[in-house]
């Protein structure tokens, strides 16, 4: 079993109730191999909406999302090879990075486990939480969350809490649970 504490990480005031109203922030990285869903990710939290046209990502963007009381700058980074090397600067001091994975793209899963295991090698990423979504699982040849877990060798990932969930962009699929840990693990700001 994957160590996923969904715990918030914030501490309210003994001494005032108006912490409850303080503004919280996070600033995640999504990350993943290009084609994997990170833009679809970005557009169906912002937003709702799902296309199927989406062109993929040059470099990065940068998207503000507001849930309830919760600010959320995601950082979506390309995934084509030669953006990969940028990876590591777009994830010091997030809150989180976040990891897409298309479940269902069998080929690409020892690439995409290897450049995940690089990455969190990095001495400046040191002790980030990871939150790894197995996406596409709207398709028949998608993994299962045991499965995708072993493949990308979730286990072994030491020093950080790690969580995984299955989701699929195109039907929404967990992408409540996604916000709900967004939500969870964000840092309070007076």
């Amino acid at each position: 079993m994957l160590p996923c504490f969904l715990s918030s990480h914030f501490v309210f005031s003994s001494l005032s109730q108006r912490s409850l109203f303080f503004r919280r922030e996070m600033e995640l990285s999504l990350i993943g191999l290009q084609n994997a869903g990170k833009t679809s990710l970005v557009n169906v939290i912002a937003t709702g909406g799902y296309s199927e046209d989406m062109i993929p990502t040059v470099g990065f963007n940068m998207r503000k999302v507001t849930k309830g009381n919760v600010t959320i700058k995601l950082w979506d980074i390309g995934g084509q090879p030669r953006f990969r090397s940028m990876w590591e600067r777009y994830c010091r001091a997030v809150s989180a990075i976040v990891y897409v994975v298309d479940a269902a793209d069998l080929n690409n899963l020892p690439i995409s486990a290897s450049e995940l295991h690089d990455l969190l090698n990095k001495p400046s990423l040191r002790g980030i939480p990871l939150l790894v979504l197995g996406n596409k699982i709207d398709t028949p040849e998608a993994l299962s969350e045991a499965a995708l877990t072993e493949e990308m060798g979730l286990k072994s990932i030491k020093g950080r809490e790690v969580c995984c969930f299955m989701i699929s962009c195109k039907n929404a699929t967990n992408i409540d649970a996604v916000i709900n840990w967004f939500v969870n693990n964000s840092k309070s700001r007076n």
